[in-house]
């Protein structure tokens, strides 16, 4: 990845003094989000390539990856960005904005005023934690996409040190390097950490020797992952809040299935996906009311598809199956996501998993 910055960022990179009398601590801060970020997901992300742009706003930066801007944002030096979580009992003088990387209601703020902002509920941040923040959702969201080969082979060489019968059972006699890259970037996708590469090789192992399909082989990795993944949406209590799909909606998404030479396809007319879309964005704002991370139950046989149809327009969606869910998990349903909103019944029952 690459972050340009205009000319007024400058000291942002320097070892100099920032003009909001901060060092330039930026690319040491980077260096630390990388290890933060190897630990969390599991691989060692490229470095990011800094440099100033004289071609765009003095107080921009841009992000590229591999060579393709992905994203931009602006900051003001001098000031610091007073970020509205939702909690704000006060309003303080300021200039309205949005956080960029999550979209929150912001303002740019005085550097005096930061005590007193904090105090009306706002999350003060300074400009160079603003652009990290901004690159580490980047990172995560595109993090499969810096998972190349060279990666994968400097993971597979590492673990063999330690547990050698895995790799030679598993690459290339069962599976090439680009096989298992694949398996390891579906996860990623999904912000899946790929960090017990064991359990994930072992899993590949057993049924690599039967099936060659990436999709196919991730669904059995994620089954052998399921007390990570699940744990990801777990409530204190140990409760898993979710909904689930109307049986005839399940059913007709699975009569899409189309098998092609490059795998299966969720073949769904356009206005069959724009309303479900739809009621899904509407579930999606009833959990962000009860702070809970959004979560759809639905079949094996269907997730991998239903959540590629989902993840342009609903990136936040987790789509999980049966399978994945640890057996100590206790279920709440929310309720079942129909087509027809007045039919739609919310539901409380919890039940226990077995």
């Amino acid at each position: 990845m690459e972050l340009e910055i205009g000319f007024e960022l400058v000291p942002l990179v320097e070892g100099g003094t920032s003009a909001d009398g901060r060092g330039g601590d930026l690319v040491e801060r980077i260096r630390t989000l990388r290890r933060q970020l190897a630990l969390e997901m599991g691989f060692i992300v490229p470095p990011v390539h800094i440099r100033d742009n004289l071609q765009i706003r003095a107080s921009e930066y841009v992000i590229l990856l591999k060579g393709i801007e992905v994203a931009r944002g602006e900051v003001r030096m001098g000031c610091a960005l007073a970020i509205n979580p939702g909690t704000v009992t006060a309003t303080v003088p300021g200039i309205a904005t949005r956080e960029p990387a999550f979209g929150l209601d912001a303002l740019w703020i005085n550097a005096a005023e930061r005590e007193r902002a904090q105090l009306a509920g706002y999350t003060v941040v300074d400009p160079a934690t603003v652009i990290v923040t901004h690159l580490t959702e980047l990172i995560r969201r595109h993090a499969h996409e810096l998972l190349g080969r060279q990666e994968v082979q400097a993971l597979l060489d590492r673990l063999a040190k330690n547990q050698p019968k895995v790799i030679e059972e598993l690459v290339p006699q069962n599976l090439s390097v680009g096989g298992v890259q694949k398996v390891l970037q579906n996860l990623l996708r999904e912000g899946i950490s790929i960090r017990d590469l064991v359990t994930i090789l072992e899993s590949l192992a057993d049924h690599a020797p039967r099936q060659k399909d990436p999709e196919q082989l991730t669904e059995h990795v994620r089954q052998a992952l399921g007390r990570s993944i699940t744990k990801r949406y777990v409530s204190a209590d140990g409760t898993l809040a979710l909904i689930t799909l109307a049986a005839p909606i399940e059913r007709q998404l699975l009569d899409a299935l189309q098998r092609t030479e490059d795998g299966a396809v969720l073949a769904v007319e356009p206005v069959l996906a724009q309303r479900l879309m739809g009621r899904l964005g509407d579930w999606l704002e009833r959990f962000a009311a009860q702070h809970l991370p959004p979560v759809l139950l639905c079949s094996a046989a269907l997730r991998p598809y239903l959540r590629r149809l989902v993840e342009r327009v609903l990136p936040s969606l987790a789509v999980i199956a049966p399978p994945e869910i640890a057996s100590n998990v206790r279920i709440r349903s929310l309720g079942v996501v129909t087509l027809e909103p007045d039919a739609e019944q919310a539901s409380a029952m919890t039940r226990t998993t077995g």
